[in-house]
Formats: C-alpha cells, sequence, structure tokens
C-alpha cells in the first residue's frame, strides 16, 4: 500500500476532522468529539502547523491524521514546554496497516528537527512503548487528572531531554472546552 504524509493544509480541516470522527466512532474509550479538539486546537497557540500531518493514499485521499500540539510541565520553580500527541486516526478501512505508525514517527522526527526536547501521549501502554515512550512517573512527570500510570508516557526526543523535568502537565485550554 502506497501511503504519502505530507502537512494538513487550511483546505484539508473538514476531510481531515471527518477522517478524525470515523476513525474513533466505534472505540470504546473514546468521547466521539476528537474532531471537535482537533477544530479547537488550532485556534489555539498551541497548534504548530508543521506537526499536523495527513495520510494520503495512491490516490490523494486522506486516510489518517496525527497531531502534535504544545503544552507545558510545571512544578513550583520553572516550566518546561513539551508536546502532547493527540489525535492520531485513521479510517476504519484503512486501520492495522501501518499507518498510524508511518505518522507517528514523521510526527516524532519533525518535533525533534523543531528541536523539541519531549512528548506525552495519554494511549495504549503496549503501543507507544515502540516508538520509545516510557512512564511519565519516571521523570516524576504527571497527568493533571487522574490516570493509570501505564498509559500516561513520555518521550525524550533530545538526548536527556527530561532531565531535571518534573512536575504536572498543563494542556492547551483547547482540551478543556
Amino acid at each position: 500500500m502506497q501511503i504519502s504524509i505530507r502537512q494538513e493544509q487550511q483546505r484539508d480541516y473538514n476531510t481531515t476532522e471527518n477522517v478524525i470522527k470515523n476513525a474513533f466512532a466505534k472505540e470504546e474509550f473514546s468521547d466521539k468529539k476528537e474532531h471537535e479538539l482537533v477544530s479547537r486546537l488550532r485556534n489555539f497557540d498551541a497548534f504548530v502547523p508543521e506537526l499536523s500531518l495527513v495520510a494520503l493514499s495512491a490516490e490523494q485521499e486522506i486516510v489518517g491524521h496525527v497531531l502534535l500540539s504544545k503544552i507545558t510541565i510545571r512544578n513550583d520553580t520553572y516550566i518546561t514546554e513539551s508536546l502532547a500527541l493527540a489525535p492520531v486516526s485513521v479510517l476504519p478501512a484503512f486501520q492495522s496497516k501501518g499507518i498510524g505508525k508511518l505518522l507517528i514517527e514523521e510526527a516524532l522526527k519533525i518535533a525533534k528537527e523543531l528541536n523539541y526536547k519531549s512528548v506525552i501521549v495519554l494511549g495504549h501502554p503496549a503501543y507507544y512503548p515502540k516508538f520509545g515512550f516510557k512512564r511519565a512517573s519516571m521523570w516524576g512527570i504527571k497527568a493533571p487528572f487522574v490516570v493509570s500510570d501505564e498509559v500516561f508516557m513520555a518521550l525524550e526526543l533530545q538526548e536527556n531531554g527530561l532531565s531535571g523535568v518534573s512536575g504536572v502537565v498543563e494542556y492547551s485550554p483547547a482540551f478543556l472546552e
């Protein structure tokens, strides 16, 4: 299967949101509003256009999307900028074909090139470690809500990117609406 990855363009927004909506339509652990989150994030400072990517089929149909947005990790002493990986979406007919993996790998590569130091994800504990994610608690990083330690993970994009970092993750207000 021929898949290409490129930056999402404004003209893609409606199609991308439909892909996200369809990707999560039958997911058990979903509020079915991930497409609304992506739409809101585009209007906040947390949005990094270079880190909103789409996967295209050979026919140039958008079949997947990934978004990394800016977050902070805050404690009593300092604030550290990081990224949140959310959501990753692939149309049901194209799932389990490695498209999500391609999207995540490309997004992480670009984030590293843009000199971001880390990424946080709330996700499946058997899937995200394949990309190098580890429990965020290893660095003393906590979610701003109650969540199992095994599903709240962090990844260093730069060597020692989380060295000396600890605190509570603060998501964009777009996540809270």
